[in-house]
């Protein structure tokens, strides 16, 4: 595993995405803020996203999720996990596609292949997507300490979030992307290894919470900065049930 602590020149301009969520909206906040354009869209239509456009600026526009497939030079899908087989195919083609879902069975249904390991979340929208690149990213962190703890590079409390990916240079592309919106990156290897970091493991959300300090109205504690040690030794502790 290794931790990405160089900034380089962002390859990309425009990031897609698919689904507005809490983790959709603070990620666009962020690309925005990094002088990306961004293209928002849900299940919901274009025109339930204006007042999110005209909180984020003239860089940013709602549309369908085939569009924001097509205009993304990187695309997030950032929908709850039973509607991954309604994310459009064809539109991303080509694509660097990156996978926030976490699996929860009171919400998404029983998976049997998720139950019995055999799969992952990202694997399952891999399947899905065959001409795609699907990197798992953003799915282990609180949203609101997604939003908080973003620093420039070179920040000495710079915080580090894991990634998994089957395509060496989407996950470059990836790990660029996330340098660009403040943060480093850990390799934690394939999409089949991505379980590592995902719902109940010990690299998801609660390396950074920040003990002692005043609880929001979930009774999530504040964010602290998380570094790539960290992050890497919560990735070798996890094991499968």
């Amino acid at each position: 595993m290794q931790a990405r602590n160089q900034r380089k020149d962002p390859t990309m301009s425009t990031v897609g995405l698919i689904g507005a969520g809490l983790i959709g909206k603070t990620v666009a906040r962020l690309a925005v803020e990094a002088g990306h354009d961004v293209v928002l869209s849900n299940s919901r239509g274009p025109e339930t996203l204006a007042d999110l456009v005209a909180e984020l600026g003239p860089n940013a526009r709602a549309s369908t999720p085939a569009e924001a497939a097509r205009a993304g030079d990187v695309v997030v899908v950032t929908v709850p996990l039973k509607a991954y087989r309604d994310v459009p195919v064809a539109e991303l083609a080509g694509k660097v596609v990156i996978d926030t879902n976490n699996y929860y069975p009171e919400r998404d249904g029983v998976i049997p292949e998720l139950e019995d390991g055999s799969a992952t979340t990202s694997g399952l929208l891999q399947a899905h997507l065959p001409g795609s690149a699907v990197v798992k990213a953003f799915n282990s962190i609180y949203y609101r300490h997604l939003g908080s703890l973003a620093r420039p590079a070179g920040s000495t409390d710079r915080s580090t979030l894991p990634i998994a990916g089957d395509d060496a240079a989407a996950k470059a592309t990836v790990a660029e992307l996330l340098d660009d919106l403040g943060y480093d990156t850990v390799d934690a290897g394939a999409l089949a290894d991505s379980w590592r970091f995902e719902n109940g493991a010990p690299a998801y959300c609660v390396i950074y919470f920040a003990p002692g300090t005043e609880t929001d109205e979930l009774g999530l504690p504040g964010a602290q900065p998380t570094g790539a040690d960290v992050v890497t030794a919560a990735l070798a502790k996890a094991e499968k049930a």
